[in-house]
């Protein structure tokens, strides 16, 4: 009878082992905070959430690893009402990581200087312990900006040892993300902002200024089809 059970439970620790090996590393990113000061700051402020939308659209092209959508982060943000500034601490996106069961909080901050340089400094925070568990800085020219968060997302999967991105598709992403220009980049965080602010019919406008600046950006196209502008 004992070995029975035994049998039983070791079966049942074996399945859950099983599933636990098989699900995937989750990962949200948060918005980012606007470091730049004076009339930059009130220029780039809507690239707090657009930096996060489009980081977590790079580590989407990652099919080893489930990155949380923007609709269930956009209600736990609400719910702690964190949606206007952005500016979120650690003890925040822990709590926000338990509720969402999301293994790895994204973050960081960004600024720019006289030059035109952007930085991009990006942290990463272990839900579990609540630890910065990898920390990364990068910058360019501004002009250059989607290429540059492409390769701060590839840093961030290398330096948390995720799934390896399919090199084809990784290749492509990062073709495609030299030419994306900087207006479209502002356009599209514009974009996020309004939808966020319910302002409907100005985010759809400002999905399809950024698709007339940049054609076939998956993610502006994507949201004027959720959102009923075809």
């Amino acid at each position: 009878m004992k070995s029975k059970m035994f049998a039983a439970v070791a079966a049942l620790v074996l399945a859950g082992t099983t599933v636990y090996a098989q699900s995937k590393p989750t990962v949200a990113v948060i918005p980012y905070t606007n470091a730049a000061i004076g009339k930059t700051n009130e220029e780039l402020a809507p690239l707090t959430k657009g930096i996060a939308d489009l980081m977590a659209g790079e580590l989407m092209v990652n099919t080893g690893i489930k990155v949380l959508d923007r609709e269930n982060l956009m209600a736990a943000l609400k719910e702690q009402d964190l949606t206007k500034d952005g500016r979120i601490d650690m003890a925040t996106a822990v709590k926000i990581g338990k509720i969402l069961n999301v293994h790895h909080m994204i973050t960081g901050t960004f600024v720019t200087d006289r030059s035109g340089t952007m930085v991009l400094t990006t942290k990463v925070i272990k839900v579990e312990t609540s630890e910065i568990e990898f920390a990364t800085s990068d910058k360019d020219k501004t002009d250059n900006f989607m290429a540059l968060v492409t390769k701060v997302a590839r840093k961030v999967n290398a330096g948390l040892k995720l799934p390896d991105i399919p090199k084809q598709l990784g290749d492509a992403r990062e073709a495609k993300a030299e030419k994306m220009p900087f207006a479209a980049v502002l356009l599209y965080s514009r974009a996020i902002a309004a939808e966020d602010a319910g302002k409907k019919t100005e985010a759809i406008d400002l999905y399809k200024q950024t698709l007339a600046k940049f054609p076939g950006h998956d993610q502006s196209e994507a949201a004027v089809k959720r959102l009923g502008g075809k």
